[in-house]
């Protein structure tokens, strides 16, 4: 919840944003031959979300269960402690399911649905910050502001499970107004549409089922690899090497 709120109050900053935001070419360049690969070869970064609870992002410091991680202020530190407990107790109610019931039913009925959520989740969070064919911008600095930054969001069709989503798939106007509540979020899309104007950006329609987004999901992990380390606008660049060959795209 926190973290999440730490998005929302920094879409689209290059190093400030908390949610796959892009690494800086040093960073990028710093990482190992192995780490940049998985980290841009599916279904690898659809499985991160555990990772990132952990560690966070590569270039920052910190775990959402650390009560003294950078992400937390001081006065959030009871409700750290309380979270990391309830964790804690969840694993140690596995182990004791695992041995109850064997590993493999536990994998069935626990495992297997969580890291379809994970992947899902990833998914979801992804696109909505990557994936344009028009690369979209990042900013530092005076360049950054709010509303440029929630701009930036994209608006995503997932067909049938638009209903199951609560609709978040209107994620622009989620992002530029959070407290919208989510059975307003189309009709807010569109009473927007006519003042943002340009800076809208239509999503493709979807058919019953979502599968176009995996093509959109291939295209952009081959091609949004990392940002300057300069410029208060930047958008992503392509590392021509990463697959072992000097084609981008």
């Amino acid at each position: 919840r926190i973290s999440h709120r730490t998005h929302h109050q920094n879409h689209g900053h290059v190093e400030n944003d908390e949610s796959w935001h892009p690494l800086s070419e040093k960073i990028y360049k710093s990482l190992d031959n192995a780490t940049r690969l998985l980290r841009f070869t599916l279904p690898f970064p659809m499985l991160a979300y555990p990772i990132y609870l952990w560690s966070r992002s590569p270039g920052k410091k910190g775990s959402h269960f650390h009560p003294d991680s950078d992400l937390f202020v001081p006065n959030e530190r009871k409700d750290i402690i309380t979270s990391t407990a309830c964790w804690t107790a969840m694993v140690g109610l596995l182990a004791y399911l695992s041995f109850a019931m064997g590993p493999m039913p536990l994998l069935k009925l626990y495992g297997i649905p969580y890291a379809i959520f994970v992947m899902w989740l990833d998914l979801v969070t992804y696109l909505h910050h990557h994936g344009h064919d028009e690369k979209l911008p990042w900013y530092r600095g005076k360049e950054w502001s709010y509303l440029r930054g929630g701009l930036t969001t994209l608006d995503r069709d997932y067909g049938w499970i638009n209903n199951i989503h609560h609709d978040i798939g209107t994620h622009v106007i989620h992002h530029l107004f959070p407290q919208i509540p989510h059975y307003h979020l189309i009709e807010a899309t569109e009473a927007a549409k006519p003042v943002l104007g340009k800076y809208y950006k239509e999503p493709k329609k979807s058919g019953p089922l979502p599968f176009y987004l995996l093509g959109i999901l291939i295209k952009s992990m081959r091609k949004d690899h990392y940002v300057s380390d300069i410029g208060d606008v930047v958008y992503y660049q392509t590392d021509p090497q990463l697959y072992g060959t000097n084609k981008s795209g």
